[in-house]
């Protein structure tokens, strides 16, 4: 059976996360006056970024909530444990007023959707939460774009569990083989998806290369291009 569906992940897929991420902190610890606690901007970015991977992995092992992921983002990142939820929540949430300043999707996301849009359905898995991510795709006014929104958060698993991949393929109405995924992380996005049965597509920004196993993009401008090639993703479509 051909592709019917396009599942798509959010950050660092459609929309650039990490200059986002990286803009926000840097204007943040600069009206926080806590950049002179690190010889660079770099050290102190790093530091941060150690310190959402760490809790981001608890949450994704299902040991903390997702507000509480991000409460002990910030303790961890101050040095500062016996800080309160409350104060925990005003510091992320001055954070967040930076990094959404910066907000912006890749210059390649809405070509790739106008072409795909009239041949596939579409839809959003990702590992955030349906308050966030929902609340991003309007700002960026690409909403509309998707019939469905599903999140970790909500769902109780995150990727590359295959019941997260298994509830967008539910939430289409469709069998996981009539469905591709499209992601940045090849683990967590291609290869958890082709578990679960789905077509996983590995969207490869940075050209790493090194994983023949999977299939594999650089730029979404070549995901028309790849659909149409292999009849096994269905209707024909032209990209420019």
């Amino acid at each position: 059976m051909p592709i019917r569906a396009v599942v798509w992940d959010i950050d660092d897929t459609i929309f650039d996360y990490a200059s986002a991420d990286t803009a926000g902190m840097r204007d943040h610890l600069a009206a926080e006056g806590l950049l002179n606690g690190y010889e660079s901007v770099d050290l102190a970015l790093d530091h941060w970024r150690e310190t959402t991977a760490l809790h981001w992995a608890r949450f994704a092992a299902g040991e903390v909530t997702f507000e509480e992921q991000r409460r002990d983002r910030v303790r961890s990142f101050l040095g500062t444990p016996l800080l309160s939820d409350d104060a925990a929540d005003e510091w992320f949430t001055r954070y967040v007023a930076h990094y959404e300043a910066a907000w912006k999707l890749f210059p390649d996301a809405v070509p790739a959707l106008d072409v795909l849009g009239a041949d596939y359905r579409h839809a959003v898995l990702s590992n955030s939460s349906v308050h966030n991510q929902d609340r991003k795709l309007r700002v960026l006014g690409v909403r509309s774009r998707f019939e469905a929104l599903l999140c970790a958060a909500e769902l109780g698993f995150s990727k590359p569990a295959a019941e997260a991949f298994h509830a967008a393929c539910e939430a289409l109405a469709l069998p996981p083989h009539e469905v591709a995924y499209v992601g940045d992380q090849p683990d967590i996005d291609a290869r958890g998806a082709d578990e679960a049965g789905l077509v996983g597509i590995w969207l490869d920004r940075g050209g790493l290369g090194g994983r023949p196993e999977l299939v594999r993009i650089t730029g979404l401008e070549q995901l028309p291009g790849l659909l149409r090639a292999d009849t096994r993703f269905g209707a024909p479509s032209t990209f420019g």
